[in-house]
């Protein structure tokens, strides 16, 4: 049995198929991340830096305020939120954006059925949602963000 001689061409044909498999794996990978990414965060960085301190203390007051709700998905797929600490007649809406994916947002009235439970008028579509809650007593606004399944 004769033994084949390993050449520089063999070499040749080994380094070029180890880089093709590396930059269509590093193709494929940039493809799924610029399709999962839905856009710019914030418009400018250096005016979102001057809003900073602002953001904290408006953070600060919504600590104060004591509120606090849970949310997950009811009967018919509603938006169920269990509020507490806040008043009766505060108002409650949900503002509802994709973390990933192609940009969607949906805005939500939540109406209260007592207790402090709110459900949304209307169902609320498949998949993963970043819901911000506000909740207006009239002179405060609460406002926090959950995940909702």
């Amino acid at each position: 049995m004769m033994k084949r001689i390993f050449t520089g061409k063999d070499m040749a044909i080994i380094l070029v198929c180890g880089f093709a498999v590396v930059v269509a794996v590093n193709f494929y990978m940039a493809s799924v991340a610029i399709g999962g990414f839905g856009g710019v965060v914030v418009e400018n960085s250096y005016v979102a830096s001057q809003k900073y301190n602002g953001w904290l203390e408006r953070a600060r007051e919504t600590k104060r305020l004591g509120y606090s709700v849970a949310l997950e998905r009811g009967p018919g797929d509603h938006l169920l939120a269990d509020v507490a600490h806040a008043p009766d007649h505060a108002q409650v809406s949900a503002q509802l954006r994709r973390p990933l994916g192609k940009p969607e947002t949906l805005t939500l009235e939540l109406k209260p059925e007592g207790d402090g439970r709110y459900v949304t008028d209307r169902p609320l579509p498949a998949g993963r949602w970043i819901a911000r809650i506000v909740i207006d007593n009239g002179v405060d606004h609460w406002i926090d963000e959950l995940e909702v399944q």
